[in-house]
């Protein structure tokens, strides 16, 4: 297999200071292995990250922007789901 035969991965990194991983990038790899140690060298080269993910972006499946109307207009119709009905509790900071 040549290099431009290598699938697309997506990168995700988690940073010290973060509880999620983000999407940083792409990069093309040969096996998930090189694909994390290339991720490394590429993305974390000044200690910014603690966890590494990559998924190959042939597997990723997302949403059509233009059906965002009709795909989360069901999650406006659960009113009970917004937080305008509790109320915060005085002393509770940064909610």
């Amino acid at each position: 297999m040549s290099t431009k035969d290598w699938p697309l991965w997506e990168v995700f990194i988690r940073s010290k200071q973060g509880l999620a991983h983000k999407h940083v990038g792409s990069l093309h790899a040969p096996d998930a292995e090189m694909a994390v140690e290339n991720a490394r060298d590429v993305y974390t080269r000044r200690n910014e990250g603690i966890s590494i993910w990559v998924v190959e972006s042939s597997q990723v499946f997302a949403s059509d922007p233009s059906d965002s109307d009709a795909f989360f207009e069901p999650a406006q119709s659960k009113v009970y789901r917004h937080p305008t009905f509790y109320e915060v509790p005085e002393g509770i900071a940064h909610m």
